[in-house]
């Protein structure tokens, strides 16, 4: 398709959309010439005790969806497709991925790397959109992307959220009706602290504390990290400056969401 003059925009996803991945699809649309999107749900990116085989799936309905939002093409790999017997090749990002959910999820960001240089090398896409949603992803295939040389552009989109401000997530549907009520501690929390900066204060510990009180009210909840970084090299700040970024992880009940906001102090 390059060779006919046409942009090619990409979505890579694990499926069971909602309205946040058809977001990306729509910017893909209007950014490129023929837009596909990928369902393929990487066991190379979950941990032994994650959630890979209870992982939410309804391919046809995905495929409805995508059809409706103009996407050209949907590339649905099996796992022996992308990981034949005998695969041993991996791609890692150094530094970046030790930090945050690289921390709680060691080996997470191993498999995601590994997994988009492929689905790079298959689709050869011009254009590729990823969700604020996941932060750290988005600054980590950045830097894959620059140290490889892969030629494709990224694009981060806004997270999408409910009325209340919980972030969209194929996740959420493990939540009962009561756990989704506390869920939406995670995005007031982050409301909180960008209040608080708005109102000067630049303790990032103080800020921390304030969440972890905050998010410690919803007995249905138990915080894996809340961190204020660098919006780069997502190094932990002391005192907050310039372009941070505001993220945590949180298990409400068994179900384990995460969260993040940009912003300029």
């Amino acid at each position: 398709m390059q060779k006919e003059g046409k942009v090619i925009g990409f979505v890579p996803t694990m499926g069971y959309l909602h309205s946040g991945h058809l977001s990306l699809v729509h910017i893909a649309r209007s950014k490129s010439d023929v837009v596909v999107a990928s369902i393929f749900v990487n066991p190379a990116q979950f941990g032994p005790k994650e959630d890979f085989k209870r992982y939410p799936r309804d391919f046809d309905y995905d495929r409805v969806l995508l059809e409706k939002e103009g996407c050209d093409y949907v590339f649905t790999p099996r796992v022996t497709d992308i990981y034949p017997d005998g695969y041993s090749t991996y791609v890692e990002v150094d530094g970046l991925t030790r930090k945050l959910e690289g921390g709680c999820r060691p080996g997470h960001f191993k498999g995601v790397c590994t997994i988009v240089a492929k689905l790079f090398n298959i689709v050869q896409p011009d254009i590729t959109v990823f969700g604020q949603k996941d932060a750290q992803q988005a600054a980590v295939i950045k830097k894959m992307v620059e140290d490889l040389n892969f030629k494709t552009g990224i694009f981060i989109a806004s997270t999408i959220r409910e009325t209340d401000g919980l972030a969209l997530s194929s996740r959420n549907k493990y939540l009962s009706s009561k756990e989704r009520e506390s869920a939406s501690v995670l995005y007031r929390s982050l409301t909180l602290a960008k209040n608080l900066i708005e109102s000067g204060e630049k303790d990032a510990r103080k800020i921390v504390a304030k969440m972890k009180n905050l998010i410690q009210k919803e007995k249905d909840a138990k915080i894996d990290y809340i961190a204020i970084t660098d919006i780069l090299n997502l190094d932990h700040v002391d005192k907050v400056k310039g372009e941070i970024l505001i993220s945590l992880a949180v298990k409400i009940g068994k179900t384990r969401l995460i969260d993040n906001i940009k912003m300029k102090a």
